[in-house]
């Protein structure tokens, strides 16, 4: 049934090169999640999130410091080591400093014919942010036009604007299914829904959700929910863990990091200007930490998402030495406790040792049991 989605997700840089045969565009690389990818699309070019490949590797100390988090090492090495050698842009939108440094020795040291440095506010809570932003975008558009030569227009991006909230909508309809007592869809069957929609054009995307929506829905799961987890906390695309967590009587029934819900939570809303549209889109989303300051707006986000999907307990993880992540996890976890939800912590690394955080899950898990006895 999800044999497409592991394709695309196992298959990326395959289906990025025969996309390039099919089309007169290019490929561009996105360093984090807070992209305008709308931008990209309509000026004819595939946006593609690069991720690792959570396999050991060595050829970034001398372009990277050692203790930036295993994540961003992992993405500057796809680079080095070409395998995104068809990628001739790349972007970011000021995210933390460890993946702007993953994107600058990138552009010093991968050949790529355009980069472009998008200036997002950090502090998305101020007045000022909206505007400022959206004449961000303007300048970004305005970056892509002259690199492609030719003009990307309100219309097209208002055309792509609904292609990408059609593929939100849709990612939505499959999450609701896993507030169901008994999820027809695994955690891990649906960390690679979302992941797949980072490599692939959104009109493929939207038409394999089309297809697999209503056979979904009528799924009868041949395996038992067990605990209903969430996930919260650094970027975190391991299937294998996700598979393991699973593999020990529980149910992975929502997230809340960068490469799963806060990715398409929310929608663009149209007003009329359609760049101030797009950028509200990008102020108003589910934040990560590195945009949620002074206040802490994505605590009760991640509450909610709790309550609503009726999670009995919650795994926050870490990418080692993930500063914005480490400076929420102690006062996340004092939320959710006195919230009465459960946590466990785990600090992730290129690779994620299955074995050690397997007891440990499964400690967690006798102690989830426990509470729901009382």
């Amino acid at each position: 049934m999800f044999s497409k989605f592991y394709e695309w997700y196992e298959k990326r840089h395959d289906y990025a090169r025969d996309w390039l045969s099919k089309n007169d565009g290019e490929v561009v690389g996105c360093f984090c999640s807070y992209a305008p990818e709308e931008l990209i699309y309509a000026a004819g070019c595939l946006p593609m999130r690069v991720l690792g490949s959570h396999e050991p590797q060595d050829v970034t100390e001398p372009h990277i410091f050692g203790m930036f988090c295993p994540f961003c090492r992992d993405v500057l090495a796809q680079g080095l080591k070409g395998r995104y050698d068809y990628m001739k842009g790349i972007m970011i939108a000021q995210s933390c400093i460890h993946l702007r440094q993953s994107f600058t020795s990138w552009r010093n040291h991968v050949p790529v014919d355009y980069s472009f440095y998008l200036y997002m506010p950090n502090k998305v809570q101020t007045e000022h942010a909206r505007s400022y932003y959206a004449g961000e975008l303007v300048k970004f558009r305005d970056s892509l036009q002259k690199w492609r030569g030719r003009e990307i227009t309100d219309d097209a991006l208002r055309e792509t604007a609904e292609l990408y909230n059609e593929n939100r909508r849709l990612m939505h309809e499959v999450y609701d299914l896993r507030k169901q007592p008994n999820p027809p869809i695994s955690g891990r069957e649906a960390m690679v829904m979302v992941a797949s929609s980072f490599f692939v054009d959104k009109k493929d995307h939207n038409a394999e959700l089309k297809r697999i929506l209503p056979e979904l829905k009528s799924r009868t799961p041949d395996r038992e929910c067990g605990a209903r987890l969430m996930i919260v906390g650094s970027e975190n695309d391991d299937t294998e863990f996700i598979k393991m967590v699973e593999s020990v009587g529980a149910t992975v029934v929502v997230d809340d990091h960068c490469t799963g819900s806060r990715y398409f939570w929310n929608s663009t809303q149209f007003n009329g200007d359609i760049m101030q549209d797009i950028a509200n889109r990008y102020i108003d989303r589910p934040p990560c930490p590195t945009k949620d300051w002074e206040r802490r707006d994505r605590f009760p986000h991640v509450l909610k998402l709790a309550q609503e999907f009726n999670v009995d307990g919650v795994i926050t993880i870490q990418q080692k030495f993930c500063d914005p992540h480490e400076g929420d996890m102690v006062p996340l976890k004092e939320y959710l406790n006195s919230n009465d939800f459960p946590t466990l912590f785990l600090e992730f690394d290129v690779t994620v040792p299955l074995g050690p955080m397997r007891i440990r899950v499964e400690a967690f898990l006798e102690i989830v049991g426990e509470e729901e006895l009382f």
